[in-house]
């Protein structure tokens, strides 16, 4: 049997008529090795027989996509960030100047509107260059390097090892390329070819085309460019690097004055054109586009936010690698929910509040989000650092709004901004606002059973003494539901609690979207439980994006919407992805919110805005212990806002921790540091302004006080039966700060009597720091129980009542 030829020797195969095609014409590559190869051969023989072979190899291939950058938008479409691996920005050949057209085709391929894809002269005189050693030259057309510049964006966007790169390509990549170049010259005009490659190629760096290399090197419009400056440009395409002018100015002007002689020898300019443009200098005027949420500004935080929802999702790709790809490359135009005006405000009063730059603030930082009620569309989500992974003093990527999968720090303790969902379930469970409660007793034994119906037991037991502490004195004492809430009373809501099925609680809070942070012991989120107890006066921590579209149900008779940030996504070429619409539920009773409200908009009104908002307004402090976590979250009917002002490495309570006295902005904190402190005024600073930009209508009718009053309940049913006081602890004093409250809540807070029995949060939030010393506290709660942050039984630290 004889031995079978191989194909690349076999005259008789396709792929052996090809490779003795070149060995005798020497096309494209092979000419930079500097094979020799007698002219009249090639003139004579090669292009004919070659044409022949060639046009039996395949005629076209799949263009992928070109590699663009993505944009993210805000609501009114400013363009908050762009995301690349190749800036560029397609221009059609009308917006590119004449002299870029000339400049290119002169330097690169000065027969391009006379060949079709493949130039014979061309070639010749590459070869006799090379023979000669006046040149290494290739022979390529605009026309070839169009599509291996084409096979190069194939082979980034689909992983492929094989290189069509100038100087890497094989054999059978040459081939193809002539192959293409023939068949593309058949099916695109000139000018098409000549729009395609000025969009495609790279010029340096990151920048590809025209469009972004003009913007990049001389500030202009690709259309804009002059005679020099079209030249130095068409002169960097060979060595971008090396013909780069920051870095190598002196080649950089040689090798443009090379560039505009040929533009001259070849008809493309004159003599006077050519002799004022080559005497000019370089005229570089730098302008940067960088790529990414770095160069977001204050819109940073949101930015990286979004980018986590892209890369996360499934419908922009199957792979997280794909979907990355996709960001990077794949020209989207995601459009937000973003008030980036807004934004810069709340990034603006955030820095107030907590100053980055001061030596003290270390540890310290503020946060504000918003959200609008009624749609889940995130209006802020803005805080007091810059977007830097550098990690400078001021410095980080952590988005304090939100939870570690989608880059955030992981939440903090929502001290009392959790007890309006207690009260809601007082109220689901048939009871008044104006109920009188024991809120004298402030020990619970391990022994207690909390009722939990939805635990396997029907209870959860703390199993070691819970003891409540109140942040102030004179608190442990029966008073009405509305009270114990205005106050924040902590012995008042765990009495509440205590008479209550702790999973009606935990079914609001989830309901309301509120996730624990640190759901089973783990870092990730997860719905709230009722086993540990001390979640009802906040040991667990949530984030301040949850907040805020929570407590935006408020504003909204009820109903909850999911935080949302996309409005539209589409690509380059119209086609749009899916993205989430407004999903709303109703969450709570409508009346239960207008009760609830009742007592929330006198917070609001009387305890913080003080006069300053003339329109209808609630909300709820909260603090927890050391004061390492302080809240405010508020809310109009158009927008709800959640202000946190804390630590993020310092969270656990410790003497070194306690934010009380500490330094903070390079000055001593009040030797009470409560929501009034700083988190407050952060929310007034920014919502005084912001809630005029949005609907402010009622927030509904609270069911008046019952004419009769009710019996006041006590603890004697309990299991334990150790109330620490009896119900005839209610004086006529207690009744006579009572009706005061309900009256005229904003006296309690006017004079440093009331300020002194005032005890959690009972302080205005007034700006100065001053105000907050003389008791205005939502601060930590005394006691020594445990609440849960230990072992999730009810044994960390009872959280404020602020």
């Amino acid at each position: 049997m004889a031995a079978k030829k191989s194909p690349f020797f076999d005259t008789a195969t396709t792929l052996g008529k090809i490779v003795a095609f070149f060995g005798i014409s020497a096309l494209c590559g092979l000419l930079t090795a500097g094979m020799m190869v007698p002219v009249a051969a090639l003139a004579k023989t090669g292009m004919t027989t070659g044409n022949n072979i060639v046009s039996a190899l395949p005629s076209s291939f799949e263009a992928l996509p070109i590699s663009e950058p993505s944009q993210i938008l805000d609501a009114k479409g400013k363009t908050i960030a762009t995301f690349y691996e190749q800036n560029r920005e397609p221009v059609k050949l009308d917006d590119i100047s004449p002299y870029m057209q000339k400049a290119i085709v002169s330097v690169e391929d000065e027969r391009f509107y006379q060949h079709k894809g493949i130039d014979p002269k061309g070639i010749a005189r590459a070869v006799v260059g090379n023979v000669a050693g006046t040149s290494r030259s290739g022979a390529s057309t605009l026309t070839q390097q169009y599509v291996n510049n084409l096979l190069v964006n194939n082979q980034e966007l689909t992983g492929s090892e094989e290189s069509t790169i100038s100087g890497q390509k094989d054999l059978a990549a040459k081939i193809r390329e002539l192959k293409y170049a023939t068949s593309i010259e058949k099916t695109m005009s000139k000018d098409e070819i000549l729009e395609g490659y000025l969009n495609l190629v790279l010029f340096s760096g990151r920048e590809y085309g025209v469009q972004a290399a003009a913007q990049y090197f001389y500030s202009v419009d690709a259309k804009d460019l002059n005679l020099q400056q079209s030249a130095m440009l068409a002169g960097m395409v060979q060595l971008p690097n090396v013909y780069n002018p920051f870095n190598n100015p002196e080649r950089s002007l040689d090798r443009r004055n090379k560039v505009l002689g040929n533009m001259m020898r070849t008809g493309a300019i004159t003599k006077d054109e050519y002799d004022k443009a080559v005497k000019s200098d370089l005229e570089l005027k730098k302008s940067k586009s960088p790529s990414g949420c770095i160069a977001a500004g204050d819109n940073a935080y949101f930015c990286d936010y979004v980018t986590k929802l892209i890369t996360s999702d499934e419908a922009y790709g199957k792979t997280k690698a794909d979907r990355e790809n996709l960001l990077y490359r794949g020209g989207l135009q995601i459009k937000t929910t973003l008030n980036a005006d807004l934004n810069k405000k709340a990034a603006k009063d955030a820095r107030k509040a907590i100053d980055p730059t001061a030596k003290s603030n270390t540890d310290v930082y503020s946060s504000v989000v918003s959200v609008e009620p009624g749609t889940g569309n995130i209006l802020t989500m803005a805080q007091n650092t810059t977007y830097d992974p550098a990690g400078k003093l001021g410095e980080t990527m952590l988005n304090f709004a939100t939870d570690e999968s989608k880059g955030g720090a992981g939440g903090f303790q929502g001290g009392s901004t959790m007890k309006p969902y207690t009260t809601l379930a007082w109220l689901k469970e048939g009871h008044s606002m104006y109920d009188t409660i024991n809120a004298s007793r402030q020990n619970y034994s391990g022994n207690f059973q909390w009722k939990a119906s939805c635990l396997e037991k029907g209870y959860a037991q703390t199993f070691s003494p819970w003891k409540v502490g109140n942040a102030s004195k004179g608190f442990a004492r029966p008073m009405k539901v509305n009270y114990g809430l205005y106050w924040s009373i902590n012995s008042a809501t765990v009495a509440e609690a205590s008479k209550v099925d702790l999973c009606t609680i935990t079914d609001y809070i989830n309901a309301l979207g509120v996730q624990d942070q640190n759901a089973n012991g783990v870092h990730k989120p997860g719905p709230f439980t009722p086993e540990a107890p001390s979640f009802i006066i906040g040991s667990k921590s949530i984030t301040p994006l949850q907040q805020a579209a929570s407590f935006a149900a408020f504003a909204n008779k009820g109903e909850y919407c999911e935080p949302r940030a996309l409005n539209e996504v589409t690509d380059k070429a119209g086609n749009s992805y899916k993205v989430p619409s407004s999903n709303c539920r109703q969450a709570v009773e409508p009346q239960y919110v207008a009760d609830l409200n009742g007592t929330l908009t006198k917070i609001a009104k009387t305890r913080v805005a003080k006069g300053t908002i003339d329109v209808p307004i609630g909300g709820k402090t909260g603090t927890n212990n050391g004061a390492t976590s302080t809240w405010f979250v508020g809310y109009t009917t158009g927008i709800s806002t959640a202000t946190w002002v804390g630590r993020l490495k310092g969270q656990p309570e410790t003497p070194q921790n306690a934010m009380h006295g500490a330094m903070i902005n390079d000055q001593r904190a009040p030797k009470m540091v409560d929501s009034s402190t700083y988190a407050a005024p952060l929310w007034l600073d920014f919502m005084e302004e912001a809630v005029y930009d949005y609907p402010h209508k009622s927030l509904g009718g609270a069911r008046k006080a019952p004419a009769v009053k009710k019996k006041e309940s006590s603890d004697s049913s309990d299991s334990d039966k150790k109330s620490s006081s009896s119900s005839d602890e209610k004086s006529s004093s207690d009744e006579k700060s009572s009706k005061k409250s309900d009256s005229k809540d904003s006296d309690s807070s006017s004079s440093s009597k009331s300020s002194k029995e005032s005890g959690s949060d009972s302080g205005d939030s007034s700006k100065s720091e001053t105000s907050s010393k003389s008791g205005k506290s939502d601060s930590d709660n005394k006691g020594n129980g445990n609440g849960g942050s230990s072992n999730g039984k009810g044994k960390g630290d009872g959280e404020s009542d602020d």
